[in-house]
């Protein structure tokens, strides 16, 4: 019963809030006002054709009318609770959820917006320790007061300066001034702006992340195939200031509309609503290679999986955050991770349960990931071709046994698992985790 406890109220409650008579919608989507009863009471499992029915006179989502949905409602209620320090059992989080859907819905949202808060923090952190452009930027800070206090004992300490040399140390002592104004300014700008973990990006690839992060991983206009769609984007794109991100955010684009023409959204969705949001089944369905499905699961907003592809070397190409899954912004990534896995099966698609270790003292996350490394480019006969792995991120669907659940990180640096035998340098947050 639990597992379909909410999707029936999820119905009632959005008709009711939109106004909607009961008799009214049943004629809408072609049953019987008694049925429908049935259904909003949980009393009948809804799926397929009456599914994107309801959706679409409800004016939502099918994911989120959804049977089995609520059991991510469920579990993110209990992690909300568990982050406050109170154990609620399932009985509890499921009467809630079920009585009061909104209440719950804006329950998971303040967690998620701790999530956040607490991801901004981390970042930050390992940004002062990794960003290139606050390091040159403290380096040029230091010089410029180095100089200026040398030029300045020069003039303390010696009594007779010729009026030339005098006013050469004098013109010294202004231009490091201007320099030491201008890096001042430059730090100051980046502690305003630090509470955007994503401003101040310092290369092409988070240039492009902060341009994907915008639009929500989602175009509309390429979905729809509109002439110069790609273009469009570009064009109004203020994340894209170098010539290297909008060239990677223009090929980025273009794969997107490659893939949408392949795997259209109406029907993917359709198809997602009957089978569920499993890789290979669907890349089978629709005839695609399996990386090239992982994109386009990304690109639909109301499922939140999560994307990361990196090339051979595993340097970080793209990424696209899933809730609760940390992704560091600098730094090496986690190399427990399926990602890397893939690299050494080429073509060999790969599925693991993992875990990252909980914020707050929370209970670690759980999460599928499903990984493949396939080749983008061949050099010709006989040349080896170019790997490129992708890995797409979901929340576990069901509860697995702690033997079936491969426990790794984000990155060395923020993570807390001491006895890893993959760690690279002790973690910063060890302590505090």
């Amino acid at each position: 019963m639990v597992e379909r406890t909410l999707a029936g109220s999820r119905i009632r409650e959005r008709r009711i809030a939109q106004g909607v008579r009961q008799a009214d919608l049943a004629e809408d989507v072609g049953i019987s006002p008694s049925y429908l009863n049935l259904i909003e009471h949980n009393k009948r499992r809804i799926g397929g054709k009456l599914l994107q029915a309801l959706a679409q006179r409800l004016e939502v989502e099918p994911a989120l009318l959804a049977e089995g949905a609520e059991q991510a409602v469920i579990a993110r209620l209990g992690n909300v609770a568990a982050r406050l320090g109170e154990e609620i059992g399932m009985a509890e989080s499921t009467a809630f959820a079920g009585r009061f859907p909104n209440w719950a819905n804006l329950m998971i949202r303040a967690g998620r917006r701790i999530d956040e808060l607490e991801r901004t923090v981390e970042t930050l952190t390992d940004r002062l320790t990794h960003d290139p452009h606050l390091a040159a930027t403290l380096h040029e800070v230091l010089s410029t007061v180095t100089a200026i206090r040398s030029t300045a004992s020069i003039l303390s300490d010696t009594r007779e300066i010729e009026p030339e040399w005098r006013d050469r140390f004098h013109r010294n002592i202004n231009e490091d001034a201007a320099r030491l104004a201008d890096g001042a300014q430059a730090l100051v700008g980046f502690l305003d702006g630090a509470g955007d973990a994503q401003s101040e990006v310092s290369s092409p690839q988070e240039e492009v992340a902060g341009f994907l992060s915008a639009y929500g991983w989602h175009f509309p206009a390429l979905e729809e195939a509109r002439a110069h769609a790609a273009e469009t984007y570009l064009n109004g794109a203020t994340q894209l200031r170098s010539a290297s991100a909008l060239a990677i955010a223009g090929k980025y684009l273009e794969c997107y509309a490659d893939d949408a023409r392949q795997m259209p959204l109406a029907e993917l969705r359709r198809v997602v609503a009957e089978i569920g949001a499993e890789p290979l089944a669907l890349a089978t369905h629709f005839g695609v290679d399996l990386a090239a499905m992982m994109r386009r699961l990304a690109t639909l907003p109301e499922l939140g999986l999560g994307l990361v592809i990196c090339d051979a070397s595993g340097t970080m190409l793209y990424s696209k955050p899933a809730d609760g899954f940390t992704i560091p912004r600098f730094g090496a990534m986690c190399p427990l991770w399926p990602l890397f896995q893939a690299l050494s099966r080429p073509m060999m698609p790969l599925a693991q349960t993992v875990a990252q270790p909980g914020r707050g003292g929370m209970s670690e996350t759980v999460f599928e990931a499903y990984a493949v490394a396939q080749p983008v480019l061949s050099a010709g006969y006989g040349q080896e071709p170019l790997m490129e792995a992708t890995m797409l991120i979901a929340p576990a669907p069901v509860e697995r046994s702690a033997a079936q659940i491969r426990p790794i990180g984000a990155s060395c640096r923020i993570c807390p698992r001491e006895t890893c035998a993959a760690r690279r340098e002790p973690s910063i947050v060890s302590s505090r985790l």
